[in-house]
């Protein structure tokens, strides 16, 4: 990472187009923070990994395993890359069958299973669309018919896409967004439920939820919703000896920033919480690994927040 200049005078030499004034005003960002990336965009959603400059840090070399998902068969949508990818690794690591559904990204679903497979563990790949309950139903179909049973649920897949103002969202854009974000949730913890008779349900939601996000409304509206859904889901199911979570990451390096993002403003990413940086995959990954486990026995419908303290939760 790059540390930028403390702006208390504007640098003439800027490059990340930091110092351009939009027609709404926004402008110059004068303060000291690290740049974790260069200006870079991408023209599909949810976005590739694999053409993501620099490539996000997934795995931390450190972390060693102790068996705390042993035996466990856990499913991670999104998993192919970003948090997904770090969070499959990290269970894999733990002695979890790893599970990871996709949409279309190939090469980065195809990488995280390599690399799962050369640390020692086992990682199967579904492709689809999630947005349609067939799809969740045979996601849930196929885990059975090979292991018998769902310890773990990881409803992690999502999009994101910026526009100014509510108005710019057509309602296209805003039906695909939900159906991306929520709609495939609720399909799929539908279709596992019955197979899970012990376990952990993990959803992912977002600190946009908390502190809002004008130019991702239709985003932080799904978000919104995942937390409501954990909450009651928690509840009804407390007795079930199933727990729900969420978790609310802040900024992270994950496909979807350049993927959402104008290019410009990847250089600021996470410039607005106390440590001034944006964070790599890998510093969340133990956060689902914990809730995942027996250490959170006794932790449901809860929102665990991981953002470099930009919201005090």
């Amino acid at each position: 990472m790059k540390k930028l200049f403390d702006c208390k005078s504007c640098n003439p030499n800027d490059t990340y187009g930091l110092q351009e004034v939009d027609a709404y005003g926004i402008g110059c960002k004068c303060e000291d923070f690290i740049i974790g990336a260069p200006p870079q965009a991408q023209e599909v959603q949810p976005g590739m990994e694999y053409a993501m400059n620099p490539n996000p840090i997934f795995d931390h070399p450190n972390y060693i395993g102790s068996g705390k998902l042993k035996d466990k068969v856990a499913i991670v949508t999104g998993g192919d890359s970003g948090i997904g990818r770090a969070v499959s690794v990290a269970f894999a690591k733990e002695g979890a069958k790893v599970i990871i559904v996709y949409f279309d990204e190939h090469m980065d679903a195809e990488y995280t299973r390599q690399y799962i497979e050369q640390l020692g563990g086992i990682c199967h790949l579904i492709s689809g669309d999630l947005k349609h309950p067939d799809l969740c139903k045979n996601v849930v179909n196929q885990v059975v018919s090979t292991y018998g049973k769902i310890d773990i649920l990881v409803n992690n897949a999502g999009v994101q896409f910026q526009q100014v103002k509510l108005e710019d969202i057509s309602n296209e854009q805003f039906d695909f967004t939900l159906k991306s974000n929520i709609y495939s949730m609720f399909y799929l913890t539908k279709y596992a439920l019955p197979y899970m008779k012990n376990g952990s349900i993990i959803n992912t939601t977002s600190i946009t939820t908390f502190v809002g996000e004008p130019e991702l409304i239709d985003y932080v509206t799904s978000k919104g919703a995942i937390v409501g859904f954990t909450r009651s889901l928690a509840t009804s199911l407390a007795t079930k000896g199933i727990r729900v979570n969420a978790v609310a990451p802040g900024v992270f390096w994950t496909p979807l920033q350049p993927a959402c993002w104008q290019a410009n403003k990847i250089p600021t990413l996470g410039s607005d919480s106390d440590m001034k940086r944006m964070a790599q995959p890998y510093e969340i990954a133990s956060t689902y690994v914990y809730l995942a486990s027996d250490d959170a026995s006794y932790t449901t419908g809860q929102v665990i927040h991981v953002n470099g303290g930009q919201y005090k939760g």
